[in-house]
């Protein structure tokens, strides 16, 4: 084992969040989702605030964005905005009431030095359906991101993009179904982790050709939104009870980092949901 691990390296990333100060659950987009449900801002501040400071003690680099009062889901980061050696695309939200969070991203980017930033014509919901891979981007669609966003993201970012049939509701972004775990390099792919039951037939045989080595995660680990960690080529930020799947992966050489996203994830999110990757050129 201490010669699988030696061959998972970290590579060190810049991430942008957003504190969960207004966080609650008011409306229904997702099947996660309850207003009827007891939901603490302070807890969930707590919880996004321990998230943040995992990634700083594992070395990355952290920003935040100010919250705004009325977009409680603006803590959802990953949602707005996909950024590929420096090439910001922002996002344009299916659901009304996340509508406004895209031009506070927006003005964030500006603000802080980024020029090449094009805001989609298509419904496009960011790095919660679009995946990197180091050489590829996965696009995932079915409920929330129009599939004409693929070609969008194509020739905005300037990379080739896979499309992902996505088919269960309690799944409606890519990044509560797969996450990459290892990008490409020069001499090795990327390395996946996914949950099979999520994609369409033909989406699951495409996986299984391009990622023969991928990890394959279960109902169980789905459901705790374990698919929606987040990793550095070595650490694996994952929810605490996804368990299993960090027993997968420790097999594979990789060091499971756990956190509780209890709270969070009453709105339908997790630790990649929170975590916006900008990837500078």
């Amino acid at each position: 084992m201490q010669g699988a691990l030696a061959t998972r390296v970290p590579t060190t990333r810049r991430y942008l969040m957003c504190p969960p100060r207004f966080f609650a659950v008011d409306y229904v987009i997702n099947p996660w989702m309850d207003p009827t449900r007891p939901v603490s801002a302070d807890v969930a501040v707590a919880q996004w605030t321990e998230l943040r400071d995992t990634y700083r003690r594992l070395g990355h680099t952290v920003e935040e964005i100010d919250p705004q009062p009325g977009l409680p889901d603006m803590v959802f980061a990953a949602n707005s905005g996909t950024v590929v050696d420096g090439r910001v695309l922002g996002s344009r939200f299916r659901a009304p009431q996340r509508t406004a969070e895209a031009e506070h991203f927006r003005r964030w980017f500006v603000e802080h030095g980024y020029r090449d930033i094009t805001m989609p014509e298509k419904i496009n919901e960011a790095e919660g359906d679009f995946a990197w891979t180091g050489t590829l981007l996965l696009a995932g669609t079915g409920f929330r991101t129009d599939p004409a966003a693929h070609a969008e993201a194509q020739e905005v970012l300037g990379v080739p993009v896979v499309s992902l049939q996505l088919v269960d509701p309690r799944y409606y972004h890519l990044d509560t179904a797969l996450f990459v775990l290892a990008e490409a390099t020069d001499t090795t792919r990327a390395q996946i982790v996914y949950y099979p039951e999520a994609f369409s037939a033909g989406s699951r045989r495409v996986l299984e050709r391009m990622f023969p080595d991928a990890v394959l995660a279960t109902r169980e680990d789905a459901e705790c939104f374990g698919l929606n960690g987040v990793s550095d080529g070595r650490n694996v930020v994952l929810p605490v009870e996804a368990t299993r799947l960090g027993e997968l992966l420790v097999e594979q050489g990789y060091e499971p980092v756990y956190v509780d996203v209890s709270e969070l994830r009453k709105a339908g999110g997790g630790p990649k949901c929170c975590t916006l990757e900008i990837r500078k050129g």
